[in-house]
């Protein structure tokens, strides 16, 4: 069994930044993939950005060049760092995990999540 903690959300004013990081304990695999998934009010969850244990990352294309998906120590650990916040931010975000040969982008291939933390972005 897998255990995900998130932690580092919160409420900022636009244009602020947010560091967002995931811890997953208990047997996890050294072929695994971690991935960012965020859902807004009335929204579905959409994958944020994902980064697999030999450290190939991806980002959704609204995120790109001001989030950052990165890993810790080791494979068990991940961040988001967020920079430049928008309102559209606004949302649940959760880490999820699996052990994989790749990373997915569909919330029902993770196997193991998080509670979730939330992040409110103010205009």
């Amino acid at each position: 069994q897998v255990q995900v903690v998130e932690s580092g959300g919160g409420s900022v004013q636009a244009g602020e930044s947010l560091r967002l990081s995931c811890a997953a304990s208990g047997a996890v695999s050294s072929s695994n993939c971690m991935a960012w998934f965020r859902q807004g009010p009335g929204k579905e969850r959409e994958a944020v950005a994902t980064v697999y244990s030999g450290g190939t990352t991806w980002h959704t294309d609204s995120v790109k060049g001001r989030f950052t998906i990165s890993q810790g120590d080791s494979w068990k650990t991940m961040y988001l760092q967020m920079n430049t916040l928008k309102p559209d931010a606004t949302a649940m975000y959760y880490c999820a995990s699996r052990a994989a040969l790749s990373c997915s982008l569909t919330p029902n291939f993770y196997m193991f999540w998080g509670q979730g933390t939330q992040v409110t972005v103010s205009p």
